[in-house]
């Protein structure tokens, strides 16, 4: 898709804040614990390259990526830390990561015994990978020590390196800590069931960073949702230390007309003025992921909340203003204006969804701007 930098509407990035972010963590962290910063999905939205170039200035061990791609897109752009790939990676384009010395996670024996013979001997370079353990998320990894044993023993081969290990949670940011404490404790046993660790050690999320800091056994800390200044459980529990979000969406006015009582506005004519009302054109909407259910929520304009009128079209929307204001009137959709913010868990709560699917929403065709 085209980046539209030629049309007034945009995302807006706050590197600094991610670094304090991460910074902050890092001070709630015991000495010598590493942090990977989770850039997967172009940064949750805030743009990949650019997040990953500002954090190593903070700085941090590395990076977790989704795919081999946006591990190579990394790679390109000059990242030289480590970088590792969370989820599968068929066998067959494994050496393409050997190559460029992108970690890799795996997941059982079979995968490495078909990588040692198929892939292996084609590469020059040994392929460093990261062990999955599932201790209750049912996603990928070794259940029993038998199965960690199984792939252990596999990496005894020189086409390997043991880099690390890692598990997922699945409820660390929710209330009740039972089913958390459950996999807590199947991790633990499992890393006791090895003779040797591995240098990175990571099982604690952002959620488990903020809210179970006492149960972090491991070295290293995976940080995605709240290093772009988001609560990982949303509204579920409260924060126990504030956190600066990183990511506004803005526009500016496009069109003013007064509507007249009686008119309507958008597909359906779901909208008809009452009275008399300014009412503006912003050129953004749903293909940019500025959602068609945010229909009746409300935009920042002045420091004022500003209805949505009528259906959020494909690439425009409709506002009622206070009052007449000129073509290029700024807007924020999602940010701060004046004592007014809008936050990506408001739009979520609109949505009935997460905040994580807002960020990660907002399509290519926005550009990012960032300070």
């Amino acid at each position: 898709m085209v980046i539209a930098n030629l049309r007034p509407s945009w995302v807006e990035v706050d590197l600094a804040a991610i670094q304090q972010n991460v910074k902050e963590q890092q001070a709630q962290l015991p000495a010598q614990s590493r942090i990977l910063a989770v850039v997967k999905a172009n940064a949750y939205g805030h743009g990949a390259v650019a997040v990953a170039q500002a954090l190593r200035q903070v700085p941090v061990a590395g990076f977790c990526v989704a795919t081999l791609d946006e591990a190579l897109e990394l790679r390109a752009a000059g990242i030289t830390e480590l970088i590792l790939v969370l989820g599968v990676t068929p066998v067959e384009v494994a050496g393409v990561a050997a190559e460029h010395q992108v970690s890799l996670t795996v997941s059982d024996a079979g995968w490495l015994q078909a990588y040692a013979t198929q892939i292996a001997p084609l590469v020059k370079s040994p392929l460093a990978v990261h062990v999955a353990v599932d201790s209750g998320m049912g996603r990928l990894g070794a259940r029993t020590p038998a199965e960690l044993q199984a792939m252990v023993d596999c990496l005894a081969d020189s086409g390997f390196v043991f880099e690390g290990m890692f598990t997922h949670f699945a409820t660390a940011d929710e209330a009740d800590p039972s089913y958390f404490e459950r996999q807590v404790n199947h991790w633990n046993q499992l890393v006791a069931s090895l003779t040797e660790q591995p240098p990175y050690l990571h099982m604690a999320n952002s959620a488990t960073a903020l809210w179970h800091p006492e149960t972090i056994t491991a070295n290293t800390v995976r940080m995605g949702i709240s290093m772009y200044g988001l609560n990982p459980s949303g509204r579920g529990l409260s924060l126990p230390r504030p956190l600066h979000p990183a990511m506004s969406v803005k526009t500016a006015v496009s069109f003013v007309k007064q509507l007249h009582a009686g008119e309507s506005v958008s597909y359906g004519a779901t909208y008809t003025a009452a009275a008399d009302e300014w009412v503006a054109t912003l050129p953004i909407g749903y293909a940019d992921g500025y959602a068609r259910g945010l229909t009746g929520y409300q935009v920042l304009v002045n420091g004022q909340r500003c209805d949505i009128l009528g259906r959020i079209c494909m690439d425009q929307m409709m506002i009622r203003l206070p009052e007449s204001l000129p073509v290029g009137t700024p807007v924020t959709l999602m940010g701060v204006d004046g004592d007014e913010q809008i936050t990506a868990t408001d739009l979520a709560d609109q949505l009935k969804t997460i905040n994580y699917e807002v960020l990660t929403g907002f399509a290519s065709r926005l550009p990012r701007r960032y300070h």
